[in-house]
């Protein structure tokens, strides 16, 4: 075995008699090698990178930044500000009753607080997507059978999604900047994980049956996830 596709990160795998240890390296380019002692059971390798996942989409994250580094918002009129999927342009307002609101097809930003423009866009964000997130996962979980202890919105870093203690789903607020598509992926994603907690073949299975598609807005997050617009 030289190549191992663990979900949408892909491996070389070099095997050494002289290897006590497991070792992920992320090359220069990006490239994942998985070094292992000779022997090492394929399960095992796999459970290892589940392990290790968080720590490489970091690794892998930090080199598409300096390979690709995404332009700054300004928090001017006419800038772009993605909501599920669509873009919508920015203008600056004097007065309006909340500091930032989406009205109109446009978001509208007291322009006292242009200052502010990030923190402001990131509550939104958060706010709004509590709101869908939360109405996607009770729409899906009764016909999954699954009962999630809460739904809860906030930075996770690399991380789409997790669970927590007690069945609680967590999203990352940048989930409702994805199209509409992907984010309900990403949210029967997380619910699968309730009944599943690893991406073993059983996982994998659950969510095909939930979700026939999934390979495709899977493919869609792994492509195109990392170059969701940042604030």
């Amino acid at each position: 075995m030289n190549r191992l596709q663990v979900d949408e990160l892909a491996f070389t795998v070099r095997l050494s008699a002289r290897r006590k240890t497991l070792q992920i390296t992320v090359e220069r380019d990006g490239e994942l090698l998985l070094s292992a002692p000779t022997g090492t059971e394929e399960q095992h390798l796999r459970r290892f990178v589940h392990e290790k996942r968080y720590w490489i989409y970091t690794k892998l994250a930090e080199k598409a930044q300096l390979q690709h580094v995404i332009p700054r918002k300004e928090f001017v009129d006419g800038e772009g500000f993605l909501y599920l999927g669509r873009s919508y342009r920015l203008k600056l307002v004097d007065e309006q009753d909340e500091p930032l609101k989406l009205v109109g097809g446009r978001f509208r930003l007291r322009s006292d607080l242009g200052a502010e423009g990030r923190g402001q866009f990131i509550r939104w964000y958060t706010h709004r997507g509590r709101e869908w997130l939360a109405n996607r996962v009770r729409a899906n979980a009764p016909r999954m059978e699954v009962q999630p202890g809460g739904v809860k919105v906030q930075d996770l870093g690399y991380r789409w999604g997790s669970c927590g203690k007690g069945g609680q789903v967590y999203f990352h607020w940048k989930t409702v900047l994805l199209p509409r598509s992907i984010a309900e992926y990403v949210v029967v994603h997380e619910l699968v994980h309730l009944l599943e907690p690893h991406h073993t073949p059983a996982f994998w299975r659950r969510l095909e049956r939930a979700m026939p598609d999934y390979e495709r807005r899977k493919q869609w997050l792994a492509n195109h996830g990392m170059s969701v617009e940042g604030l």
